[in-house]
């Protein structure tokens, strides 16, 4: 649990950056790219016409650089079967060619609501393998974005308060 049983588990506006960049699905990867590293961010969402359509993360950037495997076709009796158990093919090709956030972009996005606790932000960041989150609005506006290193320093800081 985040906090002691005691005190009330925050709230994910309590944390989140409400002041973090987003990109137009036209932005190019090397502006992609250069906000990631000017914000220290570990992701961004990518927004059209006010709607969250897709986030990029410092690991869609990194895929970009990665040699692709291609499946290993199987001969049986009269067919072919591809031998793979890796990430999705086409995918990883979509990736690598992407020119623009639009073909870089995961789709359909995991965020969550500006109403969250910060027990069920870290619950989803884990289950579900992801980091950022954008937080969004009851109107489902993007209003902020939380990391794996907010949840950190409010963990640390509520260590140190208990210590």
């Amino acid at each position: 649990m985040l906090v002691s049983e005691s005190s009330e588990n925050p709230n994910v506006t309590a944390i989140m950056r409400r002041d973090a960049p987003f990109v137009a699905p036209d932005d190019s990867i090397a502006t992609v790219a250069r906000l990631l590293v000017e914000h220290r961010l570990p992701g961004l969402p990518v927004v059209e016409n006010d709607e969250l359509i897709g986030i990029i993360t410092e690991s869609d950037i990194i895929m970009r650089e990665a040699d692709v495997e291609v499946p290993t076709p199987v001969p049986f009796f009269d067919a072919i079967f591809v031998a793979d158990a890796g990430p999705d093919f086409d995918d990883e090709v979509r990736r690598v060619l992407a020119v623009d956030a639009r073909h870089l972009m995961t789709a359909p996005v995991v965020s969550v609501r500006s109403s969250a606790t910060l027990s069920e932000v870290a619950t989803l960041m884990i289950d579900r393998n992801v980091n950022p989150l954008p937080v969004l609005d009851d109107r489902l506006r993007l209003v902020g974005l939380v990391s794996r290193a907010d949840l950190v320093r409010v963990i640390s800081a509520l260590e140190n308060q208990d210590a």
